[in-house]
């Protein structure tokens, strides 16, 4: 448990820097939002439904990189500001790492849930429902974008962070597209094993 508790620890502490002098409020609710449902979530159904450790792991990881994203905003991390300069790119990519982990985490969830609560059987169609739940999600999130561009007027661009990127919504669906696939692919076997030991 103690180890669970660690988890609880760095969210929090994580929570709170990020909310220290951010670059706007509303930018930074919009952002971390999820992750704090999550948590609230996570946090109650604990004792009906625990994950494996790997997979708990990986959501907080998420978490910080919602944390971050959500301080600076994703258009003005600056690791990637930097990196963009270094290698003369077009815009500042720390989205891209955002939308990846929003398909890898989200598939290790849906993956373990599909097996544990034996939904789905047969590898082959979990590993394609797993990938096709991501997609919607991901999907889903895209359209929550939108809604709250048309909703808040100018101030949700930093939200959106396209960069003056026309296909700024497809490229995010399809990095989220990648990271549940990259999931399935290299991470499925080590699930399984946690998965066996936890049950």
């Amino acid at each position: 448990m103690k180890r669970y508790r660690l988890l609880v620890v760095a969210f929090l502490i994580g929570l709170i820097i990020s909310a220290i002098h951010p670059h706007d409020y509303f930018t930074w609710i919009l952002e971390v939002f999820p992750a704090i449902i999550g948590f609230i979530i996570l946090f109650f159904s604990f004792n009906k439904f625990r994950f494996t450790y790997l997979t708990y792991t990986m959501m907080l990881l998420h978490c910080y990189i919602l944390f971050v994203g959500g301080h600076y905003t994703y258009a003005e991390v600056p690791l990637f500001n930097w990196i963009k300069d270094v290698f003369h790119l077009a815009r500042n990519d720390y989205d891209k790492v955002g939308h990846f982990a929003q398909g890898f985490v989200p598939a290790m969830i849906v993956r373990e849930i599909f097996i544990r609560k034996q939904i789905v059987k047969g590898n082959g169609w979990i590993s394609f429902l797993t990938i096709a739940v991501c997609g919607a999600i991901s999907a889903l999130y895209e359209l929550l974008e939108w809604f709250v561009a048309i909703t808040s007027g100018q101030s949700s661009e930093a939200f959106l962070g396209t960069q003056g990127d026309n296909w700024d919504t497809q490229s995010d669906m399809f990095m989220a597209f990648i990271g549940a696939s990259c999931m399935v692919l290299f991470v499925s076997k080590i699930q399984d094993r946690l998965i066996n030991k936890l049950m």
